[in-house]
């Protein structure tokens, strides 16, 4: 296969290797196109090798036109729009795809390049991981690589020379791009990425479906990570507040809609005793206008940017969604007490349920309240109890119940016995509210494990997590996490349902557990650095950078300055770095070299390291044919030979010869003439 591409023109071989490099650089957009799209684009760089290994002609405008109409309009029908972020990267893919079957010259080539340079930025659109950034980089090299090998029109140059001159490239110019990240002004909106880059983030929502929740213990992708300035709590401590869910129509579950007007609800009523746990997060980009943090949180979490409030029922929102990676400081209570100690009017809203819904678990409840050992139980001793049959009644904890229909409690506590966490916490909470006991649910993260390589906490959207809070008289709202009754390990680390793992990973997991865990926490720790010093670089890491520096109260101007001053100290380098060469290059050479580039734009074929004495004889015949520009140029080689190798007693200096070549006039190469039978 190789020796065959190397009998290739050299034509066909750069196009296959600029075609192999485009395909590079779509293929991590696959997921993020439509189907149409990739195959389009995959087809149309297939049969474009196709004709570059055969030397067929390029198809007529009148296909590219047709096909270029027929992608803008399934881009449309696509997004209804050809404008957005979506819709855009869809047809800048399509272009650069179809801009490949136009590729005569190397004009179209460079337009190639650009666009490929533009079609790889977009990646970041979607993406800004580690791989993806480490995919990309290769990518840029190859097409370097492309733009370097096309500025050798001469023979056929190895790829392997080309690549070598596009990493020194890429090398000489990285020290630029390192100041230019650390110290460019990070000033908001210029930085970051499309407001929708996020929409497709997989998390905690809003609302809960039953069945539903149990799709993120499938993804194994990192949520957020954590570092406690201390020791950290237990693992079964580590309860993450997300949304509280208080309104269910029958199947999903949504925030509070209450019949009461909002002075009637019951205020949050935070309390916190104990010593508090400081830590950092660093919150993967959601879309979500939620902090995560752990219950319970009094003061609002330190995060550059937004302004957090805490709703009544504990949970801290921000004023916008979180379309990027954010970094924010909190410190917890684990001991706390909110909410109202008393009956109040707003706490009916947590009892109701919906009408024809569920009535076995109506039935249920009303046989507990008639049995003798319930009949004047409060409702600490009836949750008591419907734990205890969550313990003893045969139910299991699994990520496949099965479709549950209409009525989910009722399957849940009398058929199936059997479910994931918002199973159980959906089932707990309507039985507790057909007992007249004020219940939610509340949806989060539970746990996540500790990286041993730079000690982070690291938790997944597979902890995502259901429990329930139900309202006791003098305590206030309660945390029951019905799951652990189910499955006591799910809160600790005996019993963490895990995601089919993929091939490779079973067979490392086979080989070598320990090698596997080992090596799946450095690529956590290596991403873990990617997220800290590389997404999210913000603006106040830059003034803490100034302030390291010397500056007392710095701003982005200073930032400005201290830019600016780089760049003038950099220029003067360099201009000392050219003077420094030109007084120790020696300036006969380069005078040469200058005479020998004239006569190759002038036609005329120059051997490489030609002496003046070979110049000359290249112009001599024209000089003898009475052309007075080859004479006097033919002349003056030989004088500057004579400077360098004979020099005699009133010889013309080096200064004068260096004038006189500015004054020069260059004979043109005569054309040969046709050839004749």
């Amino acid at each position: 296969m190789l020796q065959s591409l190397k009998t290739l023109p050299r034509d066909a071989r750069d196009t296959l290797f600029l075609l192999t490099v485009i395909g590079w650089i779509i293929a991590p957009q696959v997921n993020n196109l439509p189907v149409w799209c990739s195959a389009m684009a995959a087809l149309v760089l297939l049969w474009r090798g196709y004709i570059a290994v055969r030397g067929d002609s390029l198809p007529s405008r009148w296909w590219l036109t047709g096909l270029l109409v027929l992608a803008t309009a399934a881009t449309f029908a696509s997004y209804r729009t050809l404008l957005g972020r979506d819709a855009g990267v869809t047809f800048i893919v399509v272009l650069l795809a179809l801009k490949t079957l136009e590729m005569r010259a190397r004009r179209d080539a460079f337009v190639i390049f650009f666009l490929g340079f533009f079609t790889l930025l977009s990646n970041f659109f979607f993406s800004q991981s580690l791989l993806t950034a480490a995919a990309m980089l290769v990518g840029l090299l190859g097409l370097l690589t492309a733009l370097v090998n096309s500025h050798m029109p001469v023979g056929r140059p190895p790829l392997a020379q080309a690549a070598r001159t596009a990493g020194w490239m890429a090398l000489a110019g990285a020290p630029i791009m390192v100041v230019l990240f650390v110290l460019f002004p990070r000033v908001a909106p210029l930085w970051g990425v499309p407001s929708d880059a996020m929409s497709g983030r997989s998390g905690l929502s809003a609302s809960m479906q039953v069945g539903t929740m149990a799709n993120l213990a499938l993804d194994s992708s990192v949520a957020m990570r954590i570092r406690f300035d201390g020791p950290a709590p237990r693992q079964s401590a580590l309860y993450f507040r997300g949304p509280v869910l208080s309104t269910f129509d029958g199947r999903e579950w949504r925030p509070l809609r209450s019949l009461f007007p909002p002075r009637m609800q019951p205020a949050a009523d935070l309390q916190v005793q104990g010593e508090p746990v400081r830590y950092q997060v660093t919150l993967e980009a959601n879309n979500r206008p939620w902090l995560l943090v752990l219950d319970a949180t009094p003061t609002a979490p330190t995060v550059s940017g937004y302004t957090p409030s805490m709703t009544a029922d504990l949970q801290w929102v921000t004023e916008r969604p979180m379309s990027d990676l954010v970094r924010y400081s909190a410190q917890s209570y684990p001991a706390f007490r909110h909410g109202p100690t008393r009956l109040v009017a707003g706490l009916q809203d947590y009892l109701e349920l919906p009408a024809g819904f569920n009535p076995r678990t109506r039935q249920l409840a009303a046989e507990m309240r008639s049995d003798p050992r319930y009949a004047r139980a409060d409702a600490a001793a009836l949750v008591a109890a419907i734990l205890e049959r969550l313990r003893t009644g045969g139910y299991t904890y699994t990520l496949e119940p099965g479709v549950y229909g209409t009525h989910t409690a009722d399957e849940f506590w009398f058929d199936r016995k059997a479910g994931f966490c918002e199973h159980i916490a959906s089932s707990f909470v309507l039985l507790a509210r057909a007992l007249d006991i004020p219940a939610r649910i509340v949806t989060g993260y539970q746990g996540g494990e500790s990286n041993s390589v730079d000690g982070f906490w690291t938790v997944r959207q597979s902890d995502a997590h259901a429990w329930a809070e139900v309202w006791i008289a003098g305590q206030g709202w309660t945390r029951v996490d019905p799951t652990s009754a189910v499955a006591p390990g799910r809160t600790g680390t005996l019993l963490r349902l895990e995601a089919p793992r993929n091939v490779f990973a079973q067979a490392l997991n086979t080989v070598s557990p320990r090698f596997a865990l080992n090596l799946r926490a450095l690529w956590d720790a290596a991403n873990n650095r990617w997220n800290q010093w590389v997404l999210n670089y913000s603006q106040s890491k830059q003034l803490n950078l100034l302030r390291n520096l010397g500056f007392e109260s710095p701003s982005w101007e200073d930032l400005s300055y201290v830019l600016l001053a780089l760049v003038v100290l950099a220029s003067l380098l360099g201009a000392a770095w050219t003077l420094w060469e030109r007084h120790h290059q020696d300036p006969w050479l380069r005078l040469l070299h200058q005479a020998a580039r004239r006569l190759q734009r002038a036609g005329w074929s120059v051997p490489a390291n030609a002496s003046p004495r070979q110049l000359a004889a290249l112009v001599r015949p024209d000089a003898a044919a009475g052309d007075p520009a080859a004479a006097r140029l033919c002349d003056w080689l030989l004088r500057l030979e004579a400077w360098r190798y004979a020099p005699r007693p009133g010889a013309a200096h080096l200064g004068t010869l260096q004038r006189e070549f500015r004054q020069l006039s260059w004979p043109q190469r005569p054309s040969l003439p046709p050839h004749r039978p």
